[in-house]
C-alpha cells in the first residue's frame, strides 16, 4: 500500500525572513552600531509575532551581529576595523583560490555583472553597490567548480557587507573598483591562473586597506565608536 502525502506549498521560512530583514538593515546602516533592539519593537515594525523575532535575534547573536544589552533587549554589535581585516585575510585566500580554479577552466563570466557594478558605482544606492560586488565574487566562486569555497565565504561576506555598507554610506564606491573586477574576469577567461590569482590578491589587499582606513576614521565618531562589552 502506497502512503500518500499531501503536498505542502513552498513558502519562505518566517524566521529566516526576519533574520535576513534585520541583517540587511544592520548591513546597510539602517540599524546603527550600538542601537538597542527589542522584540516588541521589531515585531511591530515587521508586522510579525514575537516568536520568530526572538529566534532571529538568537541567530544574529550567534553570528556576532548583536550583543546582549544591559537591562533588556540587544544592541547592534559595534564595528571593529581590526576584526574586519582578519576577515578579509580569510576571504582573500578563498578569492585567490576561486580565481585560480576558474581560470584553469577558462570560464567566461557574464559581462552583465561588470555592467551592473559600474551602474551601481555611479548611483547612490549602497545596497545596489553591495549586491553587485557580492554577485561578481559569487560568480567566480561558482565558476571555480568547488562548492566549498562559496559555503566558506558566505559567513565572512555577511560581516564584510556590513563594514562595506558603513563606509559606502559616506563615500560611494568608485568605478575604478570595477576596472579591477574586469581585469580579473579577463584573466580568468584567458586561462591565466597565476595572473587571475595575483590580480585577485591585489584587489583584496587594496580593498582591505581602504576599508580599514575609512572604517577607522568613521569609528572615531561617537555614533560608530566601539561600545563597552565588545569581545571580538
Amino acid at each position: 500500500m502506497t502512503t500518500h502525502l499531501t503536498r505542502i506549498p513552498a513558502a519562505p521560512d518566517l524566521v529566516d525572513r526576519v533574520y535576513r530583514s534585520l541583517l540587511g538593515a544592520i548591513s546597510s546602516g539602517a540599524l546603527a552600531p550600538g542601537e538597542r533592539l527589542t522584540q516588541e519593537d521589531i515585531a511591530q515594525r515587521l508586522a510579525v509575532s514575537r516568536q520568530p523575532v526572538l529566534q532571529a535575534l538568537r541567530l544574529l547573536k550567534n553570528d556576532g551581529f548583536v550583543l546582549d544589552a544591559p537591562g533588556r533587549g540587544v544592541l547592534v554589535a559595534p564595528l571593529d576595523a581590526d576584526w574586519m581585516c582578519k576577515v578579509y585575510q580569510v576571504r582573500g585566500a578563498l578569492d585567490m583560490l576561486a580565481a585560480r580554479l576558474a581560470a584553469q577552466a577558462r570560464c567566461q563570466l557574464d559581462a552583465r555583472l561588470i555592467d551592473r557594478g559600474r551602474r551601481a558605482a555611479r548611483g547612490r544606492s549602497v545596497e545596489a553597490m553591495l549586491d553587485a560586488d557580492m554577485a561578481f565574487h559569487q560568480a567566480i566562486y561558482a565558476a571555480s567548480g568547488n562548492p566549498l569555497i562559496a559555503q566558506s565565504a558566505d559567513q565572512h561576506w555577511r560581516h564584510l557587507r556590513r563594514a562595506m555598507g558603513a563606509v559606502l554610506q559616506a563615500e560611494p564606491q568608485r568605478e575604478s573598483l570595477w576596472d579591477e573586477h574586469e581585469a580579473i574576469a579577463a584573466a580568468i577567461a584567458a586561462g591565466l591562473p597565476d595572473e587571475a590569482a595575483r590580480l585577485s590578491d591585489s584587489h583584496g589587499a587594496q580593498a582591505s586597506a581602504t576599508l580599514s582606513l575609512r572604517l577607522t576614521e568613521r569609528l572615531s565618531r561617537p555614533t560608530l565608536a566601539a561600545q563597552p562589552g565588545d569581545t571580538r
